[in-house]
This record gives structure tokens, sequence and C-alpha cells, in this order.
């Protein structure tokens, strides 16, 4: 009872002192083997959460959830555009709130980590910069130009300055112990030459000049000067090391997935390979590791850059797009951090012994002088498991895996061993009803004189837009004298459009005449096709839309410079990001022309045409319940039949009762934007995926074409719609459709998780069976368990599948092998079944009878999990 109490007393006084740094001037430090916050060294794990990509009712939740999985930091960039839309206007509201984020982290207890940049990629449109940036005379981004220096001060020192009045920074006792300037910019520095090295030396002391009292980081930046911190950002990370020897290893993106792309598959990184890519760089040293993303979100409204990324987010992350826990990458993960924290004071003494264990195996042995010993066993081979001798004890290693062991002795954990369960969420029916369907036409017949204007020559598009719409209008018109011979039965005449992105429909006399897209790869494109012209005047109108604005330099570049230089900007190409991309080109540049007319060729680039910024839905508000009675609405049967492009679609409907996310389903639609009661949820686009989507398998060196799913189906078929957002009835949807698409078809749907698997083995790596002789005890196995575990407000209705012996398959498709317990289903709904979650123990007496002796047996589970009542749930049990 004594040591109890002591032990009670020693977590009392910790909390106290947690606490009280919060209350007092902190520290925070760095050495060449870690962070020290208030002189002590720490292992730190770190996610990123962008708070615009999700919504304030949903931060603590995302930042709870974050810290139940293990992290101690929270990641986030900050993003210039949606606080200074004009400069010096400043928006610090809504999602936009940047300080109610940090203390959402702070009241969670956890650190966080600020990536000021104010560049910062992301995927976020035009990189995080403000449109209005590029039109500052003289401006030249990302190097050492006054113009472009002078508003990087201004904005860092805002945000700096905006932390430091609300007491944020860890020195301050806020939670924020790291912060960032610039971003990836070591392959464009170099590019750049003396430019690029004289603007980064700018940066970082500018950075550091301003006093925040933590250390400030570069990431992908080989030449940070002291005392800023070089960092890596990549797939894997542990052939990394810092610029110089007394600097931590830091991992600022340990990329859990891919981002996607209209017209591209979905990707996913098995979470054997991402854990043991963490492993392997906290065995080489690493103390700092940030999962980019965490929790990936949604891209709101016109948010999403690329061009062509997609409004979801999601990045595979452990946290989904809609804030669900992702089993079993969340669930994975946790285990490792667990894992890797018990070996925190042996990691951060000493520096790791190296020892051969095979031809692709290694042991790294971190002994200190307090006694304090943890190993990682590694097998790095690809194709077989490994028997290894260590420390005079036999292990078996999976292929590309790394077992952690605190003490030296006992494995608690195996990259490619998952023992928890894996969650298959499915989009089912929220049953709210879209009530009066309108329609209304957008006119391109009659154009607001007062929102055009006229001149000779193609226009590049956001030059004249500055990014206020997606759309421009360029229109000019034609004569087509009477004896043409096309309109005397001849070939019609073809128009060839050259643009420079991002999409684009012609129309000819008012009637849609053809479509043609760009993509991430090929933004630039061609439309070539055949037009009705008439005798007399013409008017051909070419809607030019763009798909969000770039995030890195021109493809095109890499013609400029050397071999060398080329594999540099490839490398930069490849993760988007660069330098001077405000020079990009978006819109019709030409040529346009008119080909089998008898003169031959008739080139319009050079003609006057006439220009208009967005669509009159947008100049009439029409996405506001205050703007529909502007105009007069169709019922959108009548319009559905007609099928014409360049509809405003509007209807009503309540909220679904619950608290599942929720999402629109567009499957039946073309490519558009999306509001509800004002607030835009996106564009979205059916664009069907294109890709290599034949199996997944976690050994080896991951890419994102490695693991990708989707192939066939649209990229994206459904769209957030926060809860925050509804009101209980009378919500109100708008929906502008390019092309067609039938409204009727839209659905409000809830994402639930409708089953969870597991598969462990006997002999399962558990934490229990650690240090079992320090304590005094006899050593003594602790039999695994499967532990299942339904959404709240859900419960275990039923055992789809239940096997001990050898199943066979995956989630979803298990099946019963050679050896099976003939007890698997009765244990199994008798321990389950009404509860919303379980655990079973995977032992032999537990199910009556070995099945099969001498052979290694799993239990392999399949539940399904149904909405219930408190009133008629059973109590959880284990056994």
């Amino acid at each position: 009872m004594a040591t109890l109490f002591v032990y009670r007393m020693l977590i009392v006084f910790c909390l106290s002192l947690c606490l009280c740094c919060h209350h007092i001037h902190c520290s925070v430090t760095y050495d060449r083997k870690a962070l020290l916050i208030n002189g002590q060294r720490r292992i730190l794990f770190s996610g990123s959460i962008h708070y615009p990509r999700s919504t304030p009712d949903m931060w603590e939740d995302l930042i709870q959830k974050a810290k139940d999985g293990g992290l101690d930091v929270i990641e986030t960039y900050v993003f210039w555009n949606v606080h200074e839309p004009s400069p010096g206007n400043y928006n610090f509201e809504g999602r936009y709130d940047l300080v109610r984020f940090i203390k959402t982290i702070q009241k969670a207890g956890l650190y966080a980590h600020l990536r000021i940049g104010p560049y910062v990629c992301a995927e976020w449109n035009f990189g995080g910069f403000p449109v209005w940036l590029k039109y500052v005379p003289g401006i030249s981004f990302r190097t050492d130009n006054e113009p472009f220096k002078r508003a990087m001060q201004g904005f860092t020192e805002k945000i700096v300055n905006l932390m430091k009045s609300e007491n944020l920074f860890e020195s301050q006792g806020g939670p924020i112990i790291l912060s960032q300037i610039e971003n990836e910019y070591g392959a464009q520095s170099k590019l750049l030459g003396a430019a690029g090295h004289n603007y980064m030396t700018w940066a970082a002391k500018m950075a550091v000049e301003m006093g925040t009292g933590v250390p400030w980081v570069m990431c992908k930046e080989e030449d940070a000067p002291d005392p800023v911190i070089n960092s890596c950002n990549g797939f894997y990370c542990d052939a990394f090391t810092p610029n110089q020897p007394y600097k931590p290893t830091i991992w600022t993106e340990a990329w859990s997935g891919w981002f996607t792309e209209f017209g591209g598959p979905i990707h996913q990184r098995p979470v054997q390979d991402l854990a043991f890519a963490a492993a392997r760089f906290i065995q080489k040293g690493g103390s700092f590791i940030n999962y980019y993303m965490y929790h990936g979100g949604t891209n709101f409204g016109r948010s999403a850059g690329g061009p062509f990324i997609t409004t979801s987010y999601d990045y595979d992350a452990p946290i989904d797009e809609y804030g669900l826990i992702r089993q079993p990458k969340y669930g994975h993960l946790k285990e490792l951090h667990r894992a890797i924290k018990m070996c925190e004071r042996a990691l951060v003494s000493a520096d790791p012994i190296v020892t051969s264990l095979g031809g692709f195996q290694q042991a790294h042995v971190y002994s200190s002088e307090s006694g304090d010993c943890a190993a990682f066993l590694s097998n790095y081979d690809t194709k077989s498991a490994a028997r290894v001798l260590f420390n005079n004890m036999h292990y078996n290693l999976p292929p590309w895996s790394i077992s952690v062991l605190p003490d030296c002795r006992n494995v608690v954990f195996n990259t490619a061993k998952v023992g928890v369960q894996t969650s298959q969420m499915e989009m089912l029916p929220a049953n709210a009803e879209m009530f009066s369907w309108e329609s209304y036409f957008e006119d391109i017949s009659s154009l607001d004189d007062s929102s055009t204007f006229t001149t000779q020559g193609l226009l590049e598009q956001i030059n004249v837009t500055r990014d206020a719409s997606d759309y421009l209008w360029y229109i000019t018109s034609v004569d087509i004298g009477s004896s043409e011979s096309f309109l005397h039965g001849g070939e019609l005449p073809t128009l060839i459009v050259q643009s420079t992105g991002h999409a684009l429909h012609i129309f000819i006399n008012g009637q849609l005449s053809g479509s043609a897209f760009g993509t991430r790869e090929a933004r630039r494109f061609m439309y070539t096709g055949k037009v009705n012209l008439r005798a007399g005047r013409n008017k051909i109108a070419l809607l030019s839309v763009a798909v969000g604005l770039p995030i890195r330099e021109d493809d095109d570049s890499v013609n400029h410079f050397d071999f060398i230089a080329k594999l540099i900007m490839i490398f930069v190409i490849m993760k988007n990001v660069g330098g001077h991309y405000e020079t990009w080109n978006t819109g019709i540049l030409g040529p346009v022309a008119l080909h089998g007319l008898d003169q031959g060729k008739w080139d319009l680039s050079w003609q006057k045409w006439t220009y208009q910024v967005g669509l009159r839905g947008e100049a009439m508000n029409l996405v506001s319940p205050n703007g529909i009675s502007s105009v007069e609405w169709m019922q959108s049967s009548l319009a559905v039949q007609r099928q014409q492009p360049l509809m405003w679609h509007k209807a009503y409907f309540n909220a679904p009762e619950g608290d599942e996310p929720l999402a629109l389903d567009m499957e039946g639609m073309g490519k558009g934007q999306i509001w509800i009661n004002g607030q835009s949820v996106g564009r979205y686009w059916t664009a069907y995926a294109k890709g290599d989507c034949n199996g997944c398998n976690y050994v080896g060196g991951y890419r994102p074409t490695k693991c990708q799913l989707g192939c066939g189906q649209p990229t994206q078929r459904w769209y957030h719609v926060p809860r925050s957002w509804l009101k209980p009835t009378q919500n109100f949807l708008v929906v502008f459709e390019e092309l067609g698409g039938n409204p009727s078809r839209i659905s409000l749907v809830k994402r639930s998780v409708t089953s969870v698997c597991a598969e462990v083995a006997e002999y399962h790596p558990t934490i229990k069976n650690w240090h079992i002789e320090s304590y005094g005890k006899p050593e003594e196995f602790h039999s695994p368990k499967v532990h299942l575990r339904c959404s709240p407000g859900h419960a275990i209705s039923s055992i789809k599948f239940a096997s001990f012996g050898t199943p066979l398959g995956t989630c979803g498709s298990y099946q019963q092998g050679p050896c099976h317990s003939p007890t698997s289903y009765d244990i199994l709904e008798k321990k389950c079944v009404g509860k919303q979650r379980c655990a079973v123990t995977i032992s032999n007496s537990n199910f009556g009878v070995d099945p099969c002796p001498n052979v290694l047996k799993r239990l392999s589970v399949e539940a399904i999990c149904s909405p219930t009542t408190s009133t008629t749930m059973q109590p959880n049990w284990r056994g």
C-alpha cells in the first residue's frame, strides 16, 4: 500500500508540473539527440491537422482522438490566403480561427508545431499565397526579391505577434514548441543559385530574430543556417541526417498516404509499411515524427489547388476525412507509439550499437548508463521472413518488418503484425428527402454590360478574374457568308482551341458544341470539334474553367536546365513544390482558329473578344436564400428533360437525426459546385479514375502508384457536409452543374462503420509481456486478445465469420481453412453480440480444445455493427 501511495503521489506531482508549465515560462531547446522541453529530452509523435480543412466543432474531437492515438504534438500550416484575402484586411473567424485551434490543442494537453511558411504547398490553392500577392509591383516569389520579402515578413510578423499576444509559445507557457519558416525550399534554392541561398538565409535570420523562444525548422533545406534545424519530408527518412552534428533528427512530413486528383485513383499506404518507416527512423536515432496527414479533411469552397486536386483531402490518414477513426491504421500506429515510448529513456540517453543478424537483418541496441536497454530487430528482406538469434534467444521477423523490444528481450510490437481491428465503412441512406427541386438556366444569350469589357486578343484568365471565380467567358463573333460550301452539303468547319487549363466548354449560338478537359499531368490541352455555323453572324462563347490554382513551378521549366537540374526539378514536381509558379498561365491563350472554310484557316486569336468574369448566378448570389427570388425557377423535371448545361438547381432538406457524419452523393451529376445554406461545400466532378488497381502488398518501398483503389469509378462520389452547417429544417442546397445531370439523384448519406474485422495469431506481441521479471513475478505468457469495437450508438448485431484455427482470406472474404474450431461462432456470439465492444482471448482453453496441435493458430472474425439504443445494449464483456 505504501508503494502504491508513493506511486500515486508521483503521478500527481508530474501532472502538477505539467499544469504548472502552462502558467510559467517554459523552455524548448535541442541537442543532437532530441528536442528538450524544460531540460528533458523527448521522443515526440506529431500529426498534421489543418484547421481550415475541418470545422471548429470538429476540432476538439479530432485533437482528442489524436491524443488517444498516442500523439504528443499537433502540426498545422498557416494559410496566408485565407487570413489576408486582400492587403491589410485579415480574417481569423470560423474555420480560420487559428488562435482557437491552438488553444484547443493546449486544452487537450498537447503541444503544437506551427508551420508559418508562409508558402505551404499542401495541395492548397496557389500554395497558400493570396492571389493579390502576384500583382505587387516588381514581385518575384520565393527568391531574393525585396517586394516579396517585405510582404512575407509582414505576414510572418502578423502571425507571430498574434501568437505572442495570446501567450501561445511554450516560452510563454503555451503549447507551441516548434515553428517553421519557408517550406521544402532546398531544391529550388539550388536552382536559383545565389539568389536562392540569399533568400533562404534571410528568411531564417528574419524568423529567429522574432524571438519566439522556441526553435525554428526548415524542412527539406539542407543548408538551413544555425540555429534553424533542417528536417526531412518523405515516405522514408531513415537515411536523413541533420546538417550539423548538434541538431536533432526531425521528420516533419511522414506521408501517411497521398492526395487524389480528379480522374485519378485513390491512393492507400499500408499501415505495416508506414509503421516500418517510422520504426526505422526511430531506430536510426530519429526523435520527432509528424504524420502528414493525421487527419486530412476537406478542401471546402475553392481551396483545393494543384490544379485538379479533389475536394476530399482524405490522404488515407489515421482519422478519415469525416473525423472517423480509420482502422487498422489508427490502432496499429497507436500500438507503435506505446512501444516506442517504452524505449524512450534508452533512446534519448545513448547511441545505437548496430550488429548484423543476417544478410538483410540487423539489431539496433540502445543501452544507457542507468541500465535501460531497448532493441530494434529489423528484417529488410522483401520476400522472406527470417529467424534470427539475438541475446541467445530466437526471434521470428516477417519480411519488411521491425520488432521493438523495450527491455532487449520481450517483443511488444512488430510493424508487420497487425493485431487491431479493421473497420469497414459504408455510405448509408440518411433518409433525408430533398424537397422541391427547381432549376434555372444560366442564360448566355444576354450579358450584363456592366460586368463585361472588350479588347483585342486573348487574355490570361487569372489576370482577369483575380481568382474571384473559377469561370471566365471569352466571347467573339464570326460572320459567315451564305456561299460557304459547308452550308450547301459540304463538311462542317472545325474549331480548334488551345487552352492552358483547366476545363473548357464551347458554345456556338447559345448551344453547347463540346467540352474538353486537362489533367494534372497535362493541364494544357487542345479542343478540336466540328461546329454548326449558320449564314450571317455567329456567336462563339468559350467558358474557361479553373480547377484550382497552381502550387508549384511549371513542368516546362525543366527544359531550361542541364541534366542535373532536370533531375532536381523532377523531384520537385513529384511533390508539387516550386518557385515562380506565379508566372503560370491559365485560360485560353490561343491559338483559336476555324478550319475548313472556303478561305482556309481563320485565326480568331487577335479578334476583339468580350470578357465576363464569373456566372450570372454568382453575380445574383443564387447560392444564398436571399438571392433566389431574383430569377424565375422551373421544375427540375422539365430542366432534366432538356439536359441543358450550365444549370442552377436548388432544393430544401431537413437535417437527419443522429450524429453520424454526412455527405452528398453526387453520382448522378457531371461537374460543378455545391453550396449549403450559403456555404461552399466545394467543387464536384464525376471524373472516372484511371490507373492500376491490381492489388497491394505492404513489403518493399512505397510509392503512390503502388496501392491504388477505385479504378473505373468516380474519383470522388461523396462530398462532406459538416453537421454544424445544418439547421434542423429547411436547409438550402444549391448545385451549379456545368454539363448536365439529374439533380433528383442527389441524396444525403451518412458514413458509418458497418462491420469490423480482426485477425490475431497466438503469440502475437503484446505489451503485457514486457518486463515480466522486473516486477518480481514468475514468467507467465499473457495470451493476446481480439478486440472488436463498433462506433458509439452501434452494437455488434451478428457474427458474420469466426474461425479459430487456420482461416484463409482477408476482411470481407474470410474462409475456413483446414483447421477450424467448431466452437468459434458460439464463443464469439456469446461474448460479443449485443455489445458495443468486446475482447476475446486467443487460447485453446477459451475454445474448448486445441483444433490442430503443434500448428500456429489464429482467430479471424468479422462482426456486423448496427444502430442501437442505450436501453438495448448489453454491457461490454471481456474474456
